[in-house]
């Protein structure tokens, strides 16, 4: 299992509930979580063979933003 870390725009519990759908969604995505208390509002994603420009575009396509750390 792999696990890849995001710097995000998505900032509080509202912002969860909204991108819930879209990351669940993912293929090959296990779990996922978005650390809203870090100043980078980290999201960690745990999975195998994870398409990060998928995973990328979707976040963008409802409003955030999603850089690789």
């Amino acid at each position: 299992m792999e696990t890849l870390k995001f710097k995000t725009t998505i900032n509080c519990g509202a912002c969860v509930a909204k991108v819930t759908p879209v990351l669940n969604e993912q293929e090959n995505v296990n779990n996922w979580s978005v650390d809203t208390e870090n100043p980078n509002k980290i999201l960690t994603v745990e999975g195998e063979n994870i398409d990060e420009t998928d995973l990328v575009k979707s976040l963008s396509k409802i409003g955030y933003k999603a850089e690789k750390i």
